[in-house]
């Protein structure tokens, strides 16, 4: 059986330390699926992250068990976050986010994989978002990116530490601002959960 290892393969971009460093992402393909509101209190949420994962692991199971007999694990969730005012984005207003959930796939995974794994999934569950679930590809191109270890409240210090370094770098904030959830954040204590936060840039 062939085995595909993500994680291995974009090494840079799912490994990340307290210091900050550029990187450069390629364009890649994820499963997408857009919300808004506080993500600590969304239904919205919630099911964005059922129906993600749900697909994406049906998907895994497609190839494994299919004659490709391809294995690959399924890779962290992550997400872009925006208001439509970038000016007016607050931490402590997170009524107002804007979001975009995605989880990375593997190249050979096609729209029509993706809409098979779909039947498949409804089939065993009522997903709210099931069919809001978009493959997608993404070009970040050059960012920095740095781990934050801690609860997502206290996430800003962090930010503003990268946005800084940005700014005394030359360069120009581009795009979403960026997060990958490493830990699961169902069974992972607060003061453990690692993310990396990406911000594209540009000079």
């Amino acid at each position: 059986m062939e085995k595909v290892d993500l994680k291995k393969q974009f090494a840079s971009l799912y490994k990340a330390t307290a210091k900050i460093e550029l990187v450069t992402v390629p364009k890649l393909t994820y499963l997408m699926v857009d919300g808004h509101g506080d993500p600590n209190n969304s239904k919205l949420f919630q099911d964005a992250v059922a129906a993600l994962f749900s697909i994406s692991y049906t998907i895994k199971f497609m190839f494994k068990k299919g004659e490709q007999q391809i294995d690959f694990g399924v890779m962290p969730l992550e997400g872009v976050w925006w208001t439509d005012d970038i000016n007016n984005f607050s931490m402590e207003n997170k009524a107002a986010w804007k979001w975009t959930l995605m989880i990375l796939q593997p190249q050979f995974v096609t729209g029509g994989i993706v809409a098979q794994a779909k039947a498949l999934v409804a089939k065993r569950k009522a997903l709210p978002l099931l069919n809001e679930v978009r493959l997608e590809e993404m070009d970040e191109g050059l960012c920095a990116q740095v781990l934050h270890t801690g609860p997502y409240s206290t996430e800003t210090a962090t930010i503003l530490r990268l946005h800084s370094f940005i700014a005394e770098s030359g360069y120009k904030l581009h795009g979403k601002h960026r997060e990958i959830y490493l830990s699961d954040m169902r069974r992972t204590a607060p003061d453990k959960l690692k993310t990396i936060i990406r911000q594209p840039i540009v000079k």
